[in-house]
């Protein structure tokens, strides 16, 4: 089969199923071209990608696989290891909840109590929040970036 990309002469298996105009090497060239030239867009369709009815059902059935089980480990351990600074705070801020020393309010931006955390403006404060819900926690951060002292 010749690609209709690169002009070459290749061997079938070199196509993907649904695609056998053009090699899967000048497909994924071709991918990594749009991320590089469009980055926003591609962020964008990822995102609502991944809101997908289907695809979140197939993350959550994974989470439950041994595999799912490991690979949520390895990426907690290494967000422990990273964040060393941002897992002390973290405790401390469990710790003072448990004890009755910080008391969980609601979200400062919508006032709903539904899935409130606690949100540190700076690491070097561990006990000075910002009480928001998930969704306006997201929404800081995305207007913001990270806080400040974070490792």
């Amino acid at each position: 089969m010749v690609c209709k990309g690169c002009g070459l002469e290749k061997d079938p298996s070199e196509f993907y199923a649904g695609n056998k105009r053009t090699c899967k090497g000048c497909v994924k060239a071709r991918s990594r071209k749009n991320i590089q030239d469009n980055p926003e867009r591609v962020k964008a369709y990822e995102r609502s990608r991944a809101k997908d009815p289907k695809r979140m059902e197939a993350r959550r059935q994974y989470q439950k696989t041994e595999t799912g089980k490991a690979a949520a480990t390895k990426a907690k351990q290494k967000y422990i290891e990273t964040n060393p600074k941002k897992r002390s705070v973290h405790i401390t801020t469990g710790n003072a909840i448990r004890d009755g020393k910080l008391i969980k309010g609601d979200c400062e931006v919508c006032g709903t109590t539904e899935n409130i955390v606690a949100h540190h403006c700076d690491y070097d404060k561990p006990l000075d929040v910002m009480w928001l819900c998930s969704q306006h926690h997201s929404d800081w951060h995305a207007e913001n970036g990270e806080a400040l002292n974070p490792n």
